[in-house]
């Protein structure tokens, strides 16, 4: 028996197996590996690369210190759809990633191809990753490569991406989104697996404009793409390349169905000032409308994005709409009040008279105007010189000859006296009335110039509104 029969039988049996692949394997661990195929066909380079699959469970290169450079892309084929309350974009990508496998190489005319597709377990895959990535991957699975003569190897598949997306939607329904998707290797540092970006930003953009086939709630606008480093404080940086997918919102379905109608009932609103403040109608019509937009709130409250992080502008619009609504309602009430028991209030407060009758009419182009009431004491007064006249000229009749004595004298004196404390009485009830009807006269005009401020108020806030909706639906579509 020799050396060798001994050393063999010495070892124990379940290494021998692993002593076996080791010395399989030990030739392709110091150079590639030769493939001759022995006719053009496909079974002839399957057998030929036999020993190729040997090696999926390792790194496909010569020397342990040269990294893999994994070329990577991908095509946006669909955006399914933003989820606001979780802060979710989903899309549909199809992949891309190709690396050189440095085992392998044949002559194409040999073999009679230069490329072939083999199942995807049969060799080493990059552990590529998007960090973003917050659910399962449900895009069905492709279990092959393409393995081409020169060693490239090609592995595209399509992927559902539920990615996280820090979501800013202030400008709702005109806002735009910048999403990333950060693609690294799990495990490997730069100095085993580097990442590179396998086509243009700007032709990846173009491309997935042309096939994709999502014509929804969602326009992609660009997509740009940088290298970055992830630093480790145990070892060497992990390679990243960051894309930044920008999408705009469609708006014209939330101007049709919130903003429009929204103006449109503002509107009415706006105009049913030109009712009388005094007419019961007026208040049922505010109340009318009220109950309208609140309706259409409920109703379309499905169409308003769901978020705590901000809120958007239009709630704010809305919520001052509603405002503004119930703020009329109010003030109709009150100018209604003051016009029909204005009779029955105390007169106007000094402050009021200054702040609403002076600075505020000024304010809304009705200055109070000033004029004598009728019955004014100056008329008083020459009433009161006519009355002594006309007693001056009765004493001197009683005073000609003929007249009846003392006696009738006094009785008369009597009689006018009477007459003149009736006179002065009915005299301090006129000036009375004339005071309260002053006093209601300036609580009526309170009323009117708060109807005519809230009128103005209404103006600038639909004014102001229109505007800036105009101008951020025009800089979401100018960028």
């Amino acid at each position: 028996m020799t050396s060798k029969d001994t050393s063999e039988k010495s070892l124990p049996p379940s290494v021998r197996p692993t002593l076996v692949m080791f010395l399989i394997l030990l030739p392709a661990l110091c150079g590639a590996i030769d493939v001759n195929c022995s006719e053009p066909t496909q079974p002839a380079l399957l057998k030929a690369l036999a020993p190729i699959f040997n090696l999926s469970a390792i790194r496909p290169v010569m020397n342990m210190t040269t990294p893999t450079n994994v070329s990577t892309f991908f095509t946006l084929y669909g955006i399914l759809g933003v989820d606001e309350k979780s802060q979710l974009l989903i899309t549909f990508l199809w992949l891309n990633y190709w690396w050189k496998n440095e085992y392998v190489s044949w002559d194409p005319v040999q073999c009679g191809t230069n490329k072939i597709s083999l199942p995807r377990n049969k060799f080493w895959v990059p552990d590529i990753v998007i960090n973003e990535f917050m659910d399962e991957n449900t895009a069905p699975e492709v279990p092959y490569v393409y393995l081409y003569s020169n060693g490239a190897v090609h592995d595209a598949k399509p992927v559902r991406v539920v990615s996280s997306c820090n979501l800013d939607i202030y400008t709702f329904p005109f806002d735009i989104q910048n999403c990333t998707l950060t693609f690294n290797s799990y495990l490997h540092y730069s100095t085993d697996i580097e990442i590179s970006l396998g086509k243009s930003a700007e032709n990846i953009t173009k491309y997935s404009k042309q096939v994709i086939t999502t014509m929804g709630e969602w326009e992609l606008l660009d997509i740009t793409s940088h290298k970055n480093t992830l630093s480790s404080s145990t070892g060497p940086h992990i390679a990243e390349l960051v894309f930044n997918i920008r999408v705009r919102r469609r708006a014209t379905l939330y101007v049709v169905n919130l903003l429009i109608p929204s103006c449109f009932l503002i509107t009415v609103d706006l105009f049913s000032f030109l009712l009388p403040p005094q007419a019961v109608d007026r208040s049922s019509f505010k109340m009318t409308l009220i109950l309208g937009y609140t309706v259409f709130l409920l109703i379309m409250n499905d169409l308003l994005p769901i978020t705590g992080n901000t809120i958007p502008l239009i709630n704010v619009f809305f919520s001052l709409c509603l405002a503004l609504m119930v703020a009329s309602l109010l003030e109709t009430i009150l100018v209604t009040n003051l016009l029909s028991s204005s009779a029955n209030f105390s007169p106007v407060p000094r402050w009021v008279q200054v702040f609403v009758l002076q600075i505020l009419a000024l304010l809304v182009c009705m200055p109070q105007k000033t004029k004598e009431p009728k019955g004014s004491g100056k008329q008083f007064c020459e009433r009161d010189m006519k009355l002594n006249t006309v007693v001056a000229q009765q004493k001197a009749a009683n005073g000609l000859p003929g007249e009846k004595g003392p006696a009738a004298d006094s009785l008369a004196v009597q009689e006018l006296r009477s007459l003149g404390r009736d006179l002065q009485a009915i005299r301090l009830q006129v000036e009375q009335q004339q005071g309260d009807s002053k006093s209601s006269e300036e609580w009526m005009q309170v009323g009117f110039i708060i109807d005519r401020l809230l009128f103005g108020v209404y103006i600038l806030f639909i004014s102001v509104s229109f505007i800036t909706i105009m101008i951020i639906w025009s800089n979401s579509y100018n960028q």
